[in-house]
């Protein structure tokens, strides 16, 4: 493959955070209108690969790019290993742990990737969208307990109201007035009213 430097359009010297800005760029580039499916898709493919090498160099020291032969050469074989992305989870790094998620190709995302991808979701209140992907996780590989286990316990939650209840609660405290409170003000009002001789409300 190319370097992968070049395709991300960055120098080998770039921060991790220049990769990841890079990666983020081109992705929103490449996923925008401006291009057809099928050259969006390969060229996808081709930041996704390189992010991925340059994410695993990083990280592997026995990785290495070599310029003198424009290769990338891996001592060991690159798969799409999810352990690494489970410890960026447990350790809190979740947009450390996205990036690495949204960096695999649509074409090798398992059970696995949805089941992290809804736990990413849901550790950012995105129930809605942790639920889809959990879903997914679930009906590519049924008989795991995990996956069952996480759909599980947010679906009770949609279904008990937990998650509608918490916002209920969050919209009562910002205003305490309602429909009953407005009109118990209007009728102590007319009362005041009328005792100095007006009426505010005929009818009443």
């Amino acid at each position: 493959m190319r370097n992968p430097y070049d395709v991300l359009g960055i120098p080998s010297s770039a921060t991790i955070e220049q990769v990841k800005d890079a990666y983020r760029k081109l992705s929103a580039e490449y996923q925008s209108d401006k291009y057809s499916p099928e050259n969006s898709s390969r060229k996808m493919d081709e930041i996704n690969e390189a992010y991925d090498n340059i994410i695993y160099s990083r990280e592997n020291s026995n990785s290495t790019y070599s310029s003198s032969d424009n290769s990338y050469n891996n001592s060991a074989q690159y798969s799409n290993d999810y352990t690494d992305i489970r410890a960026k989870i447990n350790e809190g790094r979740i947009d450390d742990a996205e990036i690495r998620l949204d960096g695999i190709s649509p074409t090798q995302r398992n059970a696995e990737w949805y089941f992290l991808k809804g736990t990413v979701n849901h550790k950012r209140g995105w129930f809605e969208e942790a639920k889809k992907n959990f879903t997914v996780a679930c009906q590519m590989e049924p008989s795991n307990a995990e996956y069952r286990n996480a759909f599980a316990s947010l679906n009770n939650n949609f279904t008990s109201g937990g998650y509608r209840t918490k916002q209920r609660s969050a919209n009562t405290e910002k205003s305490d007035c309602g429909v009953c409170d407005i009109c118990s003000a209007l009728l102590c009002a007319d009362c005041c009213c009328e005792c100095f001789g007006g009426d505010l409300i005929p009818c009443c």
